[in-house]
């Protein structure tokens, strides 16, 4: 099981040398991926960066760990700049990006976006359908519901279509979500609890095989945060998740209004107790 955490830029909000350093000090413990939230604007939404401008950043601080935005609101964005811009993050990480996606739940996030909050979900399919051709391919064709491109393609493009992993709201996938994944993704961030988990990834990997795809390529990667919970209830749950199946594990240090000391030194704490089990 891969263990990263996530990066807690709503506390640590616009120190740029304290962003760098925890980043930084995930990858020299070992931490194999950094997490970053999403949000355009929405009402009362807080201080949050745009988070492939932030991990463009960090491309540049980083050597190793795996950069993850968790979640794009995918149906928000443009789908063809989106793919110029990922392939970008991408070749300045040298091949670390790993694209978590979404359709949110803020219909006043899609107004301020000029785009159509109810068929978010159906746009969604397909933008990922053609962010992988775009990757993939010099010169693309393709009419869909939504997006129409003729005869272009994006230069540079990844070495590798991006993997793309999709995220949802807490508890089980709807049938919907759980199609998408099986069908289009090469992950899902697991919100459900770990007795949920097991029913849940076989039905995607059900779907995955209909579609004739592996089962076995598609991860899936829970969260565990450490506030609030002593150190036994939070290795407990660690271990739930790694006996549930999981591929993936984020730990996070956010939530206890921590200063940028404070969460390097759970950062490290983290990493000795997970070392000692």
């Amino acid at each position: 099981m891969k263990i990263g955490v996530s990066l807690p830029v709503r506390e640590l909000r616009d120190d740029v040398p304290a962003i760098r350093e925890f980043a930084q000090a995930a990858e020299a413990l070992g931490f194999t991926h950094l997490r970053i939230p999403d949000q355009i604007a929405r009402p009362n939404s807080g201080h949050l960066h745009e988070p492939l401008t932030l991990l463009g950043y960090l491309a540049a601080c980083t050597r190793e760990i795996e950069l993850v935005p968790s979640v794009l609101v995918l149906p928000a964005r443009q789908t063809v700049w989106l793919a110029k811009l990922t392939a970008g993050v991408d070749l300045l990480s040298g091949g670390r990006l790993r694209l978590g996606v979404g359709v949110g739940g803020s219909a006043d996030e899609y107004a301020a976006l000029g785009q159509d909050f109810r068929t978010r979900g159906r746009r969604c399919s397909e933008q990922m359908q053609l962010l992988r051709r775009l990757w993939s391919e010099e010169s693309v064709d393709f009419e869909g519901e939504f997006d129409t491109v003729r005869g272009v393609g994006i230069d540079p493009r990844p070495a590798r279509p991006i993997p793309m992993w999709i995220g949802g709201t807490p508890g089980v996938p709807s049938a919907p979500v759980l199609e998408r994944i099986g069908r289009h993704a090469d992950g899902w961030f697991a919100l459900c609890e770990p007795e949920e988990f097991p029913a849940a990834q076989a039905s995607i990997g059900e779907i995955a095989s209909r579609a004739g795809r592996d089962p076995a390529s598609i991860g899936a990667e829970s969260g565990v945060g450490i506030h609030g919970r002593s150190e036994a209830e939070w290795t407990g749950i660690v271990a739930a998740r790694e006996a549930s199946g999981v591929t993936h594990l984020c730990m996070r240090t956010l939530g206890g209004d921590l200063d940028a000391a404070g969460h390097l030194k759970a950062l490290r704490r983290i990493r000795e107790v997970l070392d000692a089990r």
